[in-house]
């Protein structure tokens, strides 16, 4: 049994606040512990390592000297270097000045320019590291399709499913197929039908069958914080009709909805042999296309699939890995392609979720279920790895930066200037935050 599925009223206050917190909690731990190991690998000694802000609940020291503590604000967290005056890195010059050129070396602001760089960037690449591993364990987890266009598991289906685990299908609608991606290929051309013609070699017998639409109307995935979700959908429904007009095709569904305008629609939904009508809302929603830009529809925000689960195997390490750089990029890529046409107004800037949106989506990922879950935190981790990439002071973009002025200059800005530097970023941060928590508030 799925825990997390199973709790009640996820989507309340508290659970969403319990889910914001654990979420945040693991990608800023991983954040700052990068940090912290990078820094004392490289000869910087940290004195505090604090998962929250705010008084201390618990702590304790370890044998290298840094005391380790969770904090009563579990919104954040940081690690004070030694030498540092606060938590933000500032210079505690009162401390440098009485240090012997030993002990300097020991301190963020004492140390060479490769180890206060290292340090620095390895926060954001933990980040990235978290979500590759993870997004490799799901697929580790999960399998990948075999590149036969064997049945894996059959999905329960209102009318009969003549299909069964381990069918090798050999032809669809009469046309040959070689391999899954031919069955996909075929399939793709095929018109919507109640029923199509499945030929299979089932234990060395062949037989042909008859079976629903190959890319059936079924919600493989209900997403996050959609209005499919909102209006009580989950996974395995299959929808029957469209404001009362059968249909038989998942493209069938996507293009009445697409044509909607952002009315609302009934859906006729079989769960379990029940049906029951559901009315929901469209939601208009910015999408990458594949030219790189970005293209506006109406969506319920459902996933759907195949008639069957494909058979799997199980993904060597490596691939896995290849397959976590993969999507960790792709994340990266389309995430800084979405900022650019909000900048250029080519999309909403209600694309752009604060801390109000990302515990709301926090709340509805664990109400998927764990993996869906462990899914969202894999996003995230990229998302705070990317943004504190950002060349903007206060963020390990910015300090990186200020490391790049002293490796041309041969010397760090001016005390002045990294402090105009520093209140200007803060201020722009500021701004960003509260454009986003409007967001949060006033955004559909």
């Amino acid at each position: 049994m799925d825990f997390l599925a199973q709790l009640p009223n996820f989507g309340n206050i508290v659970w969403t606040l319990v889910a914001f917190v654990a979420a945040l909690s693991v990608i800023v731990a991983v954040h700052e512990y990068g940090h912290y190991i990078v820094g004392r690998w490289t000869g910087i000694k940290a004195d505090v390592f604090s998962l929250g802000f705010g008084p201390k609940i618990a702590g304790w020291t370890d044998r290298h000297g840094t005391h380790w503590q969770i904090a009563a604000l579990p919104f954040g967290g940081y690690v004070k270097f030694k030498g540092d005056a606060d938590a933000a890195s500032g210079r505690d010059d009162h401390a440098l000045d009485t240090m012997s050129p030993e002990e300097r070396r020991d301190t963020m602001h004492g140390a060479p320019l490769w180890a206060r760089s290292a340090t620095v960037a390895a926060g954001p690449v933990f980040n990235f590291a978290l979500s590759i591993l993870i997004f490799a364990g799901i697929a580790m987890w999960s399998g990948l399709a075999t590149e036969d266009a064997r049945v894996g598991q059959v999905k329960p289906m209102p009318q009969s499913q003549a299909l069964q685990p381990g069918d090798l299908i050999t032809a669809l609608d009469g046309q040959p197929v070689d391999s899954l991606s031919d069955f996909y290929s075929v399939a793709d051309r095929l018109p919507p039908e109640p029923v199509v013609e499945y030929t299979v070699d089932r234990g060395g017998q062949v037989l042909v069958l008859d079976g629903p639409f190959p890319f059936p109307p079924v919600a493989d995935l209900v997403q996050p914080d959609s209005a499919a979700q909102d209006a009580g959908l989950r996974a395995g429904d299959v929808i029957l009709t469209v404001n009362g007009a059968p249909i038989h095709a998942f493209s069938q569904l996507r293009q009445l909805i697409g044509d909607s305008d952002g009315a609302p629609q009934t859906l006729g939904v079989w769960r379990a042999g029940q049906v029951q009508d559901i009315t929901l809302t469209p939601r208009r929603v910015d999408l990458p296309s594949p030219d790189g830009g970005f293209e506006t529809r109406w969506l319920l925000g459902l996933t759907g699939g195949l008639v069957f689960e494909p058979e799997t195997r199980r993904a060597g390490p490596l691939e896995a890995m290849w397959l976590g750089v993969r999507q960790t990029g792709m994340i990266v890529e389309t995430s800084l392609s979405g900022l650019w046409h909000m900048v250029t107004g080519a999309i909403s800037s209600c694309n752009l979720r604060g801390p109000l949106g990302i515990a709301e989506s926090s709340g509805n990922a664990a109400a998927q279920g764990t993996m869906t879950f462990i899914w969202f935190i894999a996003m995230l981790s990229t998302a705070v790895g990317m943004m504190n990439l950002f060349p903007i002071p206060v963020l390990d973009g910015g300090h990186l930066v200020f490391h790049a002025w002293e490796a041309v200059t041969g010397k760090p800005p001016s005390d002045r200037a990294l402090r105009g530097l520093m209140t200007g970023g803060l201020a722009l941060l500021l701004t960003l935050m509260v454009f986003a928590l409007t967001n949060d508030l006033f955004c559909p």
